[in-house]
């Protein structure tokens, strides 16, 4: 049976956009986008957020889906990506999920459930850590959740404060639901292709190239106009590679020179994570373009592996 969706995913600035589309115009396909922040208006550039001329007519969906000073969580994503999915299956396209946020596409497919929070219970354990300390925190958690309290480090505040969350809001700890969602078979059959460069040094030029292009189509811009609307420098969407440092020139804390070369650094290092990330998976075909995209190539490796 042909698997149900197809992902296409891998580091920054590998083409992923572009063969998406490519992808859905040949295949009957629509896009869903599973990146962490792209899904926030009026971040379209410091995203590479695809314009109405890359999308050349294809649907996309998962775009421009929250306000900047949201804090949209992996399990919101997986309830309304999820439902979006259902219905490009129910209309007989294919859905193809488009990026490089690991966590959301392993999400998605595996249709994990996500244990449920309490602000009151997360204010009250986030006090007691800044009380008694990261230590004490995980002898306290070793008391129900002993493989938590082995894995986490003292100082992993937000981590172990959801644990005593979680499990004083559910009875059930973290480990033991984690276990029992890994149990579960997976939502949808997929097909995944990852795109990276033969040589990373290719890869970490199309970087830099692309932080120097997102400067050029008005990045700064971008930024000041998201402060001045009054998005806070700490919400999540600002803490974005890009939009973090231009926020930081903007208040005089450096220089925008130096703020360029950090996005590039830090991009690059992001980059490096996601490229582990995916090392770790299984069942991923991966595509390592030679000096640039090889596109046609690439679209008849899809059409083969859709076909299984």
């Amino acid at each position: 049976m042909p698997p149900q969706l197809l992902v296409i995913t891998g580091p920054t600035a590998t083409g992923k956009t572009r063969l998406g589309v490519e992808a859905a115009l040949s295949l009957g396909g629509e896009v869903v986008s599973a990146d962490s922040m792209q899904l926030y208006r009026g971040m379209d550039i410091g995203t590479a957020s695809p314009t109405r001329e890359e999308m050349r007519g294809i649907a996309h969906h998962m775009l421009d889906i929250a306000g900047p000073d949201e804090a949209y969580s992996v399990s919101r994503y997986v309830e309304e990506a999820g439902q979006v999915v259902d219905d490009i299956l129910a209309r007989g396209a294919l859905p193809i999920v488009v990026g490089g946020t690991g966590l959301y596409i392993d999400s998605l497919l595996s249709g994990r459930s996500f244990m449920p929070g309490s602000p009151e219970l997360r204010e009250k354990y986030s006090a007691l850590f800044d009380e008694v300390g990261g230590e004490e925190m995980l002898r306290l958690l070793a008391e129900f959740d002993p493989e938590a309290a082995q894995r986490l480090h003292a100082n992993d505040k937000k981590r172990i404060v959801r644990a005593f969350e979680v499990y004083y809001a559910t009875g059930k700890s973290i480990t033991r639901h984690n276990e029992e969602t890994k149990l579960l078979p997976p939502r949808y059959s997929s097909a995944t292709v990852a795109l990276s460069f033969e040589r990373r040094e290719k890869l970490y030029e199309r970087i830099d190239r692309r932080v120097d292009m997102m400067f050029a189509e008005g990045l700064e811009a971008e930024v000041r106009a998201l402060l001045e609307r009054g998005v806070s420098d700490k919400a999540t969407a600002m803490q974005a590679i890009g939009y973090k440092e231009t926020a930081a020139a903007l208040r005089g804390e450096c220089s925008m020179a130096e703020a360029i070369d950090t996005i590039k650094r830090e991009s690059r290092r992001y980059a490096k994570r996601q490229l582990s990330w995916l090392s770790s998976k299984k069942d991923i075909h991966w595509i390592l373009w030679a000096d640039e995209p090889d596109y046609p190539r690439a679209l008849e490796t899809i059409k083969n592996l859709m076909q299984k």
